[in-house]
């Protein structure tokens, strides 16, 4: 049952090629997006850094809620604006996403403590049953969404941003 855990990823991830490929490029991003996309990105890099290099225990488990709770709220800050230049369909897309956020979040947190073998309840144990497939998928995942803010920077301030 382990793979489930990967469903909210991989929606995300879905969700975030079509708005880029659909949205972004076609609509190209005015400078506060092209600074502030970056940004909503490495909030999510620090939670999946954090999960990946702090030990788990009572006192990080706070710390990555909070790093959590604020990429969650972080990630929303444009909305104010994507109601003046976005159309409707990416505006959904955006609420797919926000409610994607905080679900892949929890799950990382709840394969944290799977892949650095800490005591979990018995449900969680037999759901996240593969902690060597998970810690993987992790570290996959923290090197593809650094290649991603890496594209974000490169591709729409220094490429994208001479077209224009």
């Amino acid at each position: 049952m382990w793979w489930t855990a990967l469903i909210p990823f991989l929606g995300q991830a879905l969700v975030m090629v079509f708005d880029e490929g659909l949205f972004h490029v076609h609509r190209g991003l005015p400078k506060w997006e092209r600074i502030g996309h970056p940004l909503d990105t490495l909030t999510v890099l620090a939670c999946m850094g954090f999960i990946l290099c702090a030990p788990f225990n009572k006192t990080t488990l706070v710390i990555y809620i909070l790093l959590a709770i604020f990429s969650s709220i972080f990630v929303t800050k444009d909305e104010f604006v994507h109601k003046e230049c976005c159309p409707a369909t990416e505006q959904w897309l955006h609420a797919l996403l926000f409610t994607l956020h905080p679900i892949t979040l929890t799950t990382a947190g709840f394969i944290w403590p799977v892949v650095q073998g800490a005591e979990v309840t018995p449900w969680i144990a037999s759901w996240l049953d593969n902690p060597s497939l998970l810690k993987l998928f992790l570290v996959g995942q923290f090197i593809t969404m650094c290649l991603f803010a890496l594209y974000q920077i490169i591709y729409w301030n220094f490429w994208r941003e001479a077209d224009q």
